[in-house]
């Protein structure tokens, strides 16, 4: 081998060795409470995903908020990011540089601070984090909050788009039936199975695999035991350590390409981190989600149903009335008593 070839060889490597760096960094990564306190000391920047009354109900010291990410992020119909240069103007305007470090919280397991942490990254942040554990796990831990708002000083900073960790539909529609990528649908099984119908078709993927986003918890039923007053803590929200989540997602192939969806993008972001802390290699969010794919008649469904809009117009039209009925029984009582 002479000298030419073995330059052509290092070259290849450092290029592939860059490369798997980069996409090992593409996703934002989990912090717990220690790394937290340490961060902010030292200057991160704290991004509070909540709305504003919560934020205002308590927050971390420092941290700052722009109402609920979920809204302020997302067209309310399409729930895809609106316009780049519109988030742009809400972060600068905030002072959330992203160009920093930055962290960011909302309650103990809420999907909001990955989508976040995720929505920091693909507008070019190099440096997102997650907080699973929230304000809950920092004021069980004893400290402080804050109720007054954080104000920075505006920013301006040009976003640049960071589309290789994002999936479009029609990329979509190419991979998913590629031997070489799994694709794990992060919503529940009865979403999965059809059953529950939260768009125009009911169904999945073809070849996805279902692993609930709530299965990263320590108790996947935690939320639906505390709106049933089952408990009083959501402790059980809090993730599995590694061992667990490693079982949890054992039959997949890290070093495949995978692509995550849900219903509009933010449960994906969830199991995505996650799937990036485990040490999978190429991780996707496909934004979307089953909105985007379900909306494409001609994209293929299993266990395919449909929405019935004639039976949905007919019970919303009987909770009217329903409350209708309510509204005049209060207001009769509100007239005897008077």
């Amino acid at each position: 081998m002479n000298l030419n070839h073995l330059r052509t060889y290092f070259a290849i490597g450092a290029f592939i060795f860059t490369a798997m760096s980069v996409r090992a960094e593409t996703m934002p990564t989990i912090v717990n409470l220690e790394y937290v306190k340490k961060a902010a000391d030292a200057g991160a920047m704290i991004w509070d995903v909540r709305d504003a009354k919560s934020y205002l109900e308590g927050h971390i010291p420092g941290s700052v908020n722009m109402g609920d990410a979920g809204q302020v992020l997302r067209d309310p119909n399409r729930e895809d990011f609106i316009p780049t240069l519109e988030v742009e103007n809400l972060w600068n305007k905030t002072g959330l540089d992203v160009n920093q470090e930055i962290i960011v919280y909302g309650s103990r397991g809420n999907p909001y601070a990955y989508f976040g942490a995720y929505a920091i990254t693909y507008f070019g942040g190099k440096d997102a984090k997650v907080f699973h554990d929230g304000i809950d796990g920092w004021k069980e831990a004893g400290n402080a909050v804050d109720q007054i708002p954080t104000i920075l000083t505006p920013v301006k900073v040009g976003l640049k788009l960071r589309p290789n960790i994002a999936v479009t539909t029609q990329e979509m529609r190419q991979l998913f039936n590629n031997q070489m990528v799994q694709v794990i649908d992060a919503r529940t099984p009865d979403e999965f199975k059809g059953n529950d119908i939260r768009a125009i078709r009911g169904g999945h993927i073809p070849g996805a695999i279902n692993i609930p986003y709530e299965d990263n918890w320590k108790d996947p039923a935690a939320a639906i035991k505390l709106s049933k007053k089952q408990i009083s803590t959501n402790a059980g929200m809090s993730l599995k350590d590694r061992l667990e989540l490693s079982q949890l997602y054992s039959k997949l192939d890290p070093e495949k390409e995978t692509v995550v969806y849900c219903q509009s993008g933010v449960r994906a972001s969830e199991t995505a981190v996650v799937l990036k802390t485990l040490g999978f290699k190429n991780v996707k969010v496909y934004e979307s989600s089953w909105l985007g794919w379900a909306s494409q008649l001609s994209a293929p469904v299993d266990n395919e149903t449909y929405l019935n809009v004639g039976l949905l117009n007919s019970r919303i039209a009987s909770m009217q009335n329903r409350i209708n009925q309510l509204e005049e029984q209060l207001k009769a009582k509100a007239e005897v008593k008077n």
